[in-house]
């Protein structure tokens, strides 16, 4: 693997502005580096092609994600908005999931079965249900096998109900809520299961998000979404996942199918220690998409390996101090940098510093100030954040109004710069 560095010049920074800070060359090629300021144009080398490594998938909208980095292998309109259908139950499990994380749900806790989620979502209703019985009392434990493992609208709506007394307050107050905190911005929601309704929406890429959030955030949970089959009321029902009977290291997640939305379905395997998660949405029918998700996964497992570009808690650069008594501040990454790189042929890989700056004194150790952003092949493939490695204090008077004054003509000198 081989690294070229590059020296970029210092151009200086207004405060308030988003400015690339440039990586040092602290990575895993053990470049040394001064007291400068870098550009990591890290290309990767591989053997000759041997195979096309590029993708051509059927699906509408897809996206294929390694999960530990966040890095998007392959995406399709993957930020067009489309009827989840029942892979929207992702984000309900994903709510009651949080609410027994911080205690304000147990899984002994019972909720009643009302009329209404009888009705719409029970045998009545002609869609996929737990069967459970009018005015009994389930579980919240069983009411997530049902809704995760049989893709159970009635046990959906039970949870909704039992948590927010109404199923529309649930999915405004609760469900998109509970979305924008994980940064999902397009998504809304209408009802807690994603039976046919304007209102639900999401892009295959914040279904791949909160997959991912899932998995990494809620491992006791997400082996659910493995489990091959559940019995309730005396009926046993298979798991919808085509991919847990067909692919090796297949354990997850759900499928959907409306009329609008079509087939869809977002699933996870891993293998050889690489987790992958893909999404595909808009498929015309069953067989289809499992054959898409599928056929996606392979090209991704055979055709891409991980690479830890930095070290966890390495040095990766500096950010620039205001009224401080240091002029710049260490910066490192709580986590390895790790990115998905092609196995054969060669990815040029850019990695910067992004930051708001420059940082404002006093500064405390381990301060969030900017993220690490690598692009492959031109886009962006994986974002993580970067922290102060030591605190810095306060400068003199004179160090202040020092920087207030370069501050002050690098603003000028912008603002003229911004009317010509």
């Amino acid at each position: 693997m081989a690294f070229r560095l590059i020296s970029l010049r210092y151009t200086g920074f207004t405060a308030g502005v988003l400015v690339r800070g440039m990586i040092a060359a602290a990575l895993v090629a053990s470049l040394s580096w001064g007291g400068g300021l870098y550009a990591a144009n890290q290309s990767v080398q591989g053997a000759k092609k041997t195979e096309d490594v590029g993708f051509d998938g059927d699906a509408p909208t897809a996206i294929l994600i390694e999960a530990s980095s966040g890095s998007v292998l392959f995406e399709k309109n993957a930020d067009e908005l489309r009827a989840p259908s029942s892979m929207m139950k992702l984000m309900t499990a994903e709510v009651v999931f949080n609410a027994i994380k911080k205690g304000d749900v147990k899984l002994t806790d019972e909720y009643r079965i009302s009329e209404n989620a009888w009705r719409k979502g029970g045998a009545p209703s002609g869609t996929s249900t737990m069967f459970a019985a009018i005015n009994s009392k389930v579980s919240v434990d069983d009411l997530l096998h049902g809704a995760i493992i049989q893709s159970g609208n009635d046990a959906c709506i039970a949870l909704a109900e039992g948590i927010a007394g109404n199923e529309r307050i649930f999915a405004s107050d609760f469900m998109t809520k509970r979305a924008r905190e994980l940064g999902m911005t397009k998504s809304t929601f209408a009802n807690s299961n994603g039976l046919p309704d304007p209102g639900n929406k999401m892009t295959v890429r914040e279904l791949g998000m909160l997959a991912r959030h899932i998995i990494l955030d809620f491992p006791e949970f997400y082996k659910l979404f493995g489990e091959k089959e559940f019995t309730w009321n005396k009926i046993r029902q298979p798991n919808r996942n085509p991919l847990l009977n067909s692919m090796e290291g297949a354990d997850g997640l759900k499928t959907g199918y409306t009329k609008e939305g079509g087939y869809g379905m977002v699933g996870s395997a891993v293998q050889n220690g690489t987790r992958l998660i893909v999404v595909v949405n808009g498929l015309e029918d069953s067989e289809d998409r499992a054959t898409e998700a599928k056929k996606m996964l392979e090209w991704g497992f055979r055709n891409f390996e991980s690479r830890t570009l930095i070290a966890a808690d390495q040095p990766v650069g500096y950010a620039k101090v205001f009224g401080g008594d240091s002029r710049s501040v260490k910066l490192v990454a709580k986590e390895p940098v790790k990115v998905m790189v092609h196995k054969n042929g060669s990815d040029k890989l850019i990695a910067r510093i992004v930051y708001s700056g420059p940082v404002r004194a006093p500064i405390e150790a381990g301060q969030k100030v900017g993220v690490v952003r690598v692009w492959r092949s031109g886009a962006i493939a994986v974002e993580t954040p970067v922290y102060t490695a030591e605190a810095i204090g306060t400068g003199s008077t004179v160090r202040r109004a020092i920087d207030g004054a370069s501050e002050l003509v690098i603003g000028m000198f912008r603002a003229g710069a911004e009317k010509l």
